[in-house]
C-alpha cells in the first residue's frame, strides 16, 4: 500500500476546513453536522473538534457498495437521523465522493425535512468519477481514481484505523 496523505497533512487540511465552515455559518444559528456512517466518523470527529462553535451531531447510514470496490448504483438507507433538522443549517460530512449518487439521494431525502440549508463537506473528492452534478461546498483533497483506505475509509471492513490515507494497489 502506498501512502497518499500523511496524518499531518490530513490534520492540517481538517483544521483549514473547520475554519472555513466556522466563517460561513452564523454563530447564533443552529448547525447540525450529519456524518455518513461508517466512513466519515474519524473525519467528522476531527473536524467538529476543530470548530469554534456549538454544533449538534447526528449520523445516517447509507450503502451502495457492500464489500465491493465499485458502487452498485442502488442506495439503501440503513440508519436514519435522530434529530429534527427543520429550519436548521445542515452540513453533511462524507469521507469520499466519487459518483455522487449517494449524496444526490441523501440531499433529496433531507430536503424533504425542510432544513434552512444543506451544504456538503468531504475529505476526498474523485471529481473525474462524478456521474451527477452535485455541488460540494468543502473539499479536503481532490484525488485521482484510486481505491483508497485509511482514516475511516475501509475495504471490506479493514484499514479504517490507519491514521493516514493510502492507495490499495
Amino acid at each position: 500500500m502506498k501512502q497518499l496523505f500523511s496524518q499531518a497533512e490530513i490534520a492540517q487540511r481538517v483544521k483549514q476546513l473547520a475554519m472555513e465552515i466556522d466563517r460561513d455559518y452564523p454563530q447564533d444559528q443552529p448547525l447540525v453536522a450529519i456524518g455518513i456512517l461508517k466512513g466519515s466518523f474519524i473525519f467528522m470527529a476531527d473536524l467538529v473538534r476543530e470548530m469554534e462553535r456549538e454544533i449538534a451531531l447526528d449520523f445516517i447510514a447509507l450503502s451502495s457498495y457492500g464489500d465491493a470496490t465499485e458502487t452498485t448504483g442502488v442506495v439503501r438507507l440503513l440508519k436514519d437521523l435522530d434529530v429534527d433538522i427543520k429550519d436548521k443549517d445542515v452540513i453533511i460530512i462524507e469521507d469520499i465522493i466519487d459518483t455522487g449518487l449517494t449524496l444526490e439521494y441523501l440531499k433529496h431525502y433531507l430536503q424533504q425535512r425542510h432544513p434552512r440549508s444543506i451544504r456538503i463537506a468531504t475529505l476526498l473528492d474523485k471529481i473525474n468519477r462524478r456521474q451527477v452534478d452535485i455541488a460540494i461546498d468543502y473539499i479536503g483533497f481532490e484525488i485521482e481514481d484510486h481505491f483508497v483506505v485509511g482514516y475511516g475509509i475501509d475495504h471490506a471492513q479493514k484499514y479504517r484505523n490507519l491514521p493516514w490515507i493510502g492507495i490499495v494497489e
